[in-house]
């Protein structure tokens, strides 16, 4: 296995296609960031070997009237992968419940 690291980003595209989101375009969607990140991280996964991909057929494609779409999965070293990214989304969500509220300094 490559070594990645888990940032928020790898974390929440490794998460979106544990769930089932398995093009790139919905895990855009799904995760609401753009192609520029999306995809960079998708190649990173698949770099360090938690996730894998392969190209639907010509025609598949062609008989829906749209371009091949890459797919996406999980590897079983992605499946090894997933507590440490659920950990790394749990700690940008203490993160940002524990900021203080917008305005706290202007009642000061």
């Amino acid at each position: 296995m490559g070594s990645v690291r888990m940032t928020q980003i790898t974390a929440l595209v490794l998460r979106a296609v544990a769930a089932g989101y398995k093009y790139g375009f919905d895990v855009m969607e799904t995760c609401g960031l753009p192609s520029g990140t999306v995809y960079p991280a998708l190649r990173r996964l698949e770099k360090a070997q938690l996730l894998m991909s392969s190209w639907e057929s010509a025609t598949d494609a062609h008989a829906h009237g749209r371009p091949r779409r890459r797919t996406y999965a999980l590897t079983a070293d992605g499946r090894k992968a997933l507590p440490q990214a659920e950990d790394k989304l749990a700690e940008v969500q203490r993160l940002l419940r524990d900021l203080p509220p917008i305005g706290v300094e202007e009642a000061r």
